[in-house]
């Protein structure tokens, strides 16, 4: 080393360098920005920011975060939801009607409860129509189903609920 400092502060003067490292410290460096007695309190600036971080966190809470939530938590429900048909759908695969022309006491003994979702609307489809005895050869044979979910958004709702905050998931699921 060569033995002189590097400055922290830029010249002031021709050939002098204000040193912010040294022992007057606080009367060089921030000479004017404290409040000493002759000064007021609206030059003493230090603490501005705090105050606007308070409206800065507000206005990004209300309008990022809040409006994220809204679309986040209608993305769950709807997913949920899908899940569930999703399921069900598996789960009457596995436990077709023995005569879909007459599936009514097939319906009676399916669950219609899935993840917290209920079932509804449930028929059986041969063709483009429900099955009767007149179109059961028609292929193909699926079932088709629904269930409801309801938004209840904090900001979005002009948004999100344009009418109304139920929406009607349908669902179809092939099975021969």
């Amino acid at each position: 080393m060569s033995g002189f400092e590097t400055p922290i502060a830029a010249p002031t003067k021709q050939n002098e360098i204000k040193m912010c490292g040294s022992k007057a410290f606080g009367t060089r460096c921030f000479k004017g920005q404290g409040n000493p007695r002759g000064n007021t309190l609206l030059s003493d600036q230090r603490g501005a920011v705090a105050f606007e971080t308070i409206g800065v966190y507000f206005f990004l809470g209300v309008s990022l975060l809040l409006p994220l939530a809204d679309v986040a938590v209608a993305g769950l429900r709807y997913l949920s939801a899908w899940q569930a048909l999703r399921a069900f759908g598996q789960y009457i695969q596995y436990n077709n009607p023995p005569d879909p022309a007459n599936p009514g006491t097939w319906k009676s003994g399916l669950q219609t409860t899935v993840g917290g979702h209920t079932i509804g609307n449930l028929q059986v489809m041969c063709g483009s129509a429900v099955c009767s005895s007149g179109n059961v050869t028609l292929t193909p044979k699926y079932f088709t189903f629904s269930t409801t979910i309801t938004l209840a958004p904090m900001v979005l709702r002009p948004i999100l609920c344009p009418s109304t905050c139920t929406y009607t998931l349908p669902y179809s699921e092939r099975f021969q």
